[in-house]
């Protein structure tokens, strides 16, 4: 793998200036199709989730081996860099609400920041190869959970605390959605 550019010498490294936050609720592209990435859920069933989750890792290791992975493409935007550790997170996030969801009756699922995440773990600094072999291993785990998952538990329950509900197979179009989207971001 080859080394991304650390961040400029002179700058300041405690100087993060946090993306712009995205406030949409994206919980539409379970039955629509997205017009900036084309995914929809409906073209994935339940019993395909894993192995999508599989098939995407490689075209985040590629994303995260780029000379400019520490490069923003404007003020306000994630690099590459930032959106893979918080696709990462995302991975362990969804594979705590699938364990929940399996486990319990309708749970609430807790809120999870992304943003204030992003800067409370410095994704700018964090390093492009470990990011991806997290990622790897996320996606991993996450893959054998929806792998395991019973013909009769598709339709077990879980919520937001926006009141957005999910069955298993829908929390899982959803998730594939984050991901697939930003690799549409990063362009890879």
């Amino acid at each position: 793998m080859t080394a991304a550019t650390p961040p400029e010498p002179d700058a300041d490294p405690d100087d993060y200036r946090p993306a712009d936050p995205d406030a949409k609720d994206w919980t539409w592209v379970i039955a629509e199709r997205c017009p900036e990435c084309g995914f929809a859920g409906t073209d994935v069933a339940g019993p395909d989730i894993a192995g999508t989750v599989h098939d995407l890792v490689p075209r985040w290791r590629a994303a995260l081996n780029r000379l400019d992975v520490r490069d923003r493409p404007a003020p306000g935007v994630w690099s590459t860099l930032e959106y893979g550790a918080h696709v990462r997170d995302v991975h362990r996030v969804f594979a705590e609400r699938l364990r929940l969801m399996l486990a319990e009756d309708d749970p609430l699922f807790a809120n999870w920041d992304q943003d204030a995440t992003a800067a409370e773990e410095r994704y700018d600094r964090q390093d492009p190869g470990r990011v991806a072999d997290e990622l790897a291993d996320a996606a991993a785990a996450l893959a054998a959970e929806f792998a395991a998952v019973r013909p009769d538990q598709w339709d077990r329950a879980g919520r937001r605390s926006n009141g957005s509900s999910f069955t298993v197979t829908t929390l899982g179009q959803y998730f594939l959605h984050d991901v697939v989207h930003h690799l549409h971001d990063v362009r890879a």
